[in-house]
Order: structure tokens, then C-alpha cells, then sequence
């Protein structure tokens, strides 16, 4: 299976090169591709030349070509290097890089463009556009949901690691009322503590003990009735949200969940939502939680993708490629409507473009997707 990749990329990247030379003296749209092509990172740099060769395929214009080079993996020289290369090949636009941190670097060149499949900062930054699912968009999405579903009360659960003040920069960035945060610890062991504190367990565990003495020592039927329905239940009381946001995701996200249902948040009357979802299915064997909403890419487009991508190179796409799909499609649009690709400027649009993810548009030089909410129930995921 090695080989067979191995094949299939060298042949896409002398097609690449070989359409350079061939088409040097005509107007061409040249998009560079920094990927880490070597390195701990290897196939996902593979992953996105493939991707690129799918949109290329969809796009059916000659006059489009790639120029890829290898970026490497945590490599600022090798970094450099590429782009200069880049550069010389006549390109003024480039897809990557993919890891925030080498943003520095690429900020050197200011006359290019970069459009960044990373999602930290959805606002334009000198020279780079970012057009990741920022979680500012998912917030978003899932505020408005919120509102529709008349819920007044929701309490934000974050993460306690190297990711908590990241998370409370963008968050006091969003105009948030009725709102509540709640920091929990990632050690599942403290977690469990921590949560029963949130719903204030150990009080409504009391009030149902309290409730049941009064029904314990009679014989009439009513009140054996009433005990029998109290022998039921965990806990007696409601909790003070209604809508929870768990801006987390794996299994610390499990946890969170596992932990919300022990301590008997009643999720008849609560929303449980989370972000940072790709339609994993391994959620669907967190069989404690009976329904979960979060926002996400459009579901059929992304499935139509993969397939597609299955089909050609007998392997599935990391999900980052198809934000490396859509961003050729951006270029491409710029470039028919403004006859040029020189600066950021050329992708400040009106109004809402259109891709495989979804819809997305630019206000005030920052990106924001227009995304679905979706729900995990029975083993599957439905557009809400």
C-alpha cells in the first residue's frame, strides 16, 4: 500500500511540474502548497496534495496549477526554503502553512498571500488568511441554536490545561449574557468531585432521602406508590442550568459527559452541546448520553469527499484536507473575479461564498462559517 502511494504522489507531483514548464509564458493561476512532506507529519502532507489533486479535477481549468514543497515538520529553514521556492516559480498565493506557530515566519513575505487551513485566529493577519472552523464561529452557531431552543440558563464547562487561557481570550472576545464558566480538571479522578459540585449533588442526593422518610413508615397506598416512584430516582431537584457547552473533545469530552450523567442532570431538561466534532462515532458508544449537539461541517458534503477521496487513493482524508479543498476554491474565485491574486484585499467579498464545508463569509476582515448543528442519537447523525 506504501508503494502505491508512493507512486501515486511522485506521479501528481511531476504532473504538477511538468504543467509549470509547459504553461511558463501563459496567464496561470499559480497556488503554492506548503505540506510536511517529510517528517513526523508526513502523510498528512501527502493527504493534502491529494486533496488539492481532487479540487483541480473538479475545477477543470488548465490555467490552475499547484506548486507543492515540503515545509517539513517543525523546520523554520526548510520553511523558508520552500516558500523562497515557491516564490520563484512565479506564485503569489500559498495554501498552508498548517501549523499556527510558523505564522511568524510567513509574515516575512509580504508580498504573498497564505491562506491557512489553521483555525486559532479567524481574523486576517498581514499577509494570512486563516480559514480553519474557528471556535468563535462554533460558538456562534451554537449560541443562536441555544436561543431558539428557549434556554436561559447555560453554564460553559472548560478544560483545565495549555489550552484554558486560549480558550478564555476568545470567549471574552463573544458577547455573552446568562452565561456561566465552570473550569474543570482533565484528571477524570478530580473531575467526577468536581462536577457533583456543579449540579449540587450531594444536596439533591439529601433531599431525596429527606423526601422518602415521609413515605417509609406509612401503610397507606398513596404513599407506597409515592416511595416506589422516589426508589426510582438518584436525586431530587433540578440543577441551576439548563444548557451545558463543553468546549472539549476525545475522551476528556467522555468524561465530561459520563460525569454529568452520574450526578443525574435530567437531560430531558438540559441541552448538552459540545465543539471540535468531525461526526466521530465513537461518541455514539458514550451510551450514557441519550442526545448531543454540537456545529459542524455540512455532513453530506463531507461524506461526498471522503467517498470521493476513498475511491481514488484507497484511503481516507485527514479531516484538516478538506479545508485545504475549499481553499483552492476561494483562490480560484478570487482570481476569476478580480483577474488577480495579490494581496488579502482580493478576498474581502460581500456576501456568503459557498464550499464543500459549508458557507462562509468575510465581515470586517475576519472569517466566519455558517455551520450546521447536528445531533449524536442512536448511532447517528442527523442535521438539526
Amino acid at each position: 500500500m506504501k508503494n502505491k502511494f508512493l507512486i501515486i504522489l511522485t506521479y501528481i507531483l511531476i504532473f504538477f511540474n511538468s504543467n509549470l514548464l509547459c504553461n511558463d509564458n501563459k496567464n496561470i493561476l499559480k497556488v503554492g502548497l506548503l505540506a510536511p512532506f517529510s517528517g513526523e507529519y508526513k502523510e498528512l502532507g501527502d493527504s493534502l496534495l491529494y486533496s488539492l489533486q481532487l479540487a483541480l479535477n473538479e475545477i477543470n481549468d488548465k490555467d490552475v496549477q499547484i506548486i507543492p514543497r515540503d515545509s517539513g515538520s517543525d523546520d523554520k529553514e526548510k520553511l523558508n526554503l520552500a516558500i523562497r521556492d515557491i516564490k520563484s516559480q512565479g506564485a503569489s498565493v500559498v495554501i498552508g502553512p498548517i501549523n499556527y506557530d510558523d505564522f511568524k515566519e510567513v509574515k516575512k513575505y509580504s508580498d504573498m498571500v497564505f491562506i491557512s487551513p489553521s483555525n486559532k485566529n479567524p481574523e486576517f493577519q498581514n499577509n494570512i488568511i486563516s480559514i480553519g472552523i474557528s471556535l468563535e464561529s462554533q460558538m456562534y452557531s451554537l449560541i443562536e441554536f441555544i436561543k431558539k431552543r428557549k434556554k436561559k440558563k447555560t453554564v460553559i464547562l472548560i478544560p483545565k490545561n495549555q489550552y484554558t487561557e486560549f480558550i478564555d481570550k476568545k470567549l471574552n472576545k463573544i458577547d455573552l449574557k446568562n452565561y456561566k464558566i465552570f473550569k474543570y480538571s482533565s484528571d477524570p479522578k478530580v473531575l467526577t468531585g468536581e462536577i457533583e459540585v456543579l449540579t449540587n449533588y450531594s444536596q439533591r442526593k439529601r433531599n431525596l432521602k429527606n423526601r422518602k422518610k415521609l413515605f417509609e413508615d406509612k401503610e397507606d397506598e398513596q404513599s407506597k406508590r409515592q416511595l416506589e416512584i422516589l426508589e426510582q430516582r438518584y436525586t431530587l431537584g433540578d440543577v441551576n442550568f439548563d444548557s451545558v457547552i463543553i468546549i472539549d473533545f476525545g475522551n476528556s469530552l467522555k468524561s465530561v459527559l459520563t460525569s454529568l450523567v452520574f450526578t443525574d442532570v435530567d437531560q430531558e431538561k438540559v441541552l448538552f452541546t459540545t465543539v471540535n466534532q468531525w461526526f466521530d462515532e465513537s461518541i455514539f458508544y458514550e451510551n450514557t448520553v441519550k442526545s448531543l449537539f454540537y456545529p459542524s461541517v455540512n455532513y453530506k458534503e463531507f461524506n461526498k469527499y471522503k467517498n470521493n477521496y476513498f475511491k481514488i487513493f484507497k484511503n481516507f482524508p485527514s479531516e484538516i484536507t478538506i479545508l485545504a479543498y475549499d481553499a483552492i476554491g476561494l483562490i480560484y474565485y478570487a482570481w476569476k473575479k478580480n483577474g488577480k491574486v495579490n494581496s488579502i484585499n482580493d478576498f474581502s467579498f460581500k456576501g456568503k461564498i459557498k464550499g464543500k464545508i459549508g458557507t462562509f463569509s468575510f465581515e470586517d476582515k475576519k472569517i466566519k462559517q455558517n455551520l450546521n448543528i447536528y445531533r449524536a442519537e442512536n448511532k447517528k447523525f442527523t442535521k438539526f
